[in-house]
């Protein structure tokens, strides 16, 4: 039975008419008008390989080689050191010594890790035995001449030119055409690996430091 209506169109009780069709219609629109204004979730942005950087990394491993950047980005420093072939007499020596367990936590660190060529034209093998065996107090003072706290690309050390180590010793910074000088002695040969806990690694083709060289020409270690 229908019921009389007024002249709007509304029913003698006050009740507005039904229309299932119109709110079909409307609830989607306003469910896109809702999801509009709040947002969906960005779909997650996968950061950018690292970009090493010198004449170096061409003889180091790349692509999907073992010890590559990308693969080192996500290893504890420890253990992304050792799967830098050139670095193995560097993390021996911050192994023995312990020095990376005396660092503060959170606050990251940049390395100037020595190649073992490096080391071989610094030291005498025995002297070098010495110093990882008989005094290891100096051997903590060397490496720590070779840490900077919090982690530095190698162009933000370039473009503050002096850097702070550990040992308390202020190094210059330079660019040299393709490579970063650091205290007129070493030259940035493999920049900004990155590791884990906020780590920059730069490989550098000179010890830092203030301990006397002590190799010759007939007993330089082998790498």
């Amino acid at each position: 039975m229908s019921h009389p209506t007024s002249p709007n169109g509304t029913p003698p009780n006050g009740t507005p008419p039904r229309h299932p069709r119109l709110l079909r219609l409307l609830v989607p629109a306003l469910l896109l008008a809702v999801t509009a204004c709040t947002g969906a979730p960005a779909a997650p942005r996968a950061d950018a390989a690292p970009q090493v950087t010198g004449p170096l990394c061409a003889a180091l491993p790349t692509g999907t080689e073992p010890g590559n950047p990308t693969f080192l980005a996500g290893q504890p420093v420890d253990q992304a050191l050792r799967w830098i072939p050139t670095l193995t007499t560097f993390e021996a020596a911050l192994r023995t010594s312990g020095v990376l367990t005396d660092l503060p936590t959170g606050t990251g660190v940049t390395i100037l890790a020595p190649s073992d060529d490096a080391f071989a034209a610094k030291f005498s093998e025995d002297n070098w035995d010495d110093l990882m065996v008989r005094h290891t107090d100096q051997l903590r003072t060397l490496l720590k001449a070779h840490l900077i706290a919090g982690a530095h690309r190698v162009d933000d050390l370039v473009n503050a030119g002096t850097a702070t180590t550990l040992d308390g010793t202020t190094v210059t910074i330079t660019r040299t055409g393709p490579t970063v000088r650091l205290a007129d002695r070493a030259d940035a040969v493999c920049a900004d690996y990155q590791a884990t806990n906020n780590t920059r690694i730069h490989i550098i083709n000179a010890v830092l430091g203030t301990l006397p060289t002590t190799a010759n020409d007939s007993d330089q270690r082998a790498h």
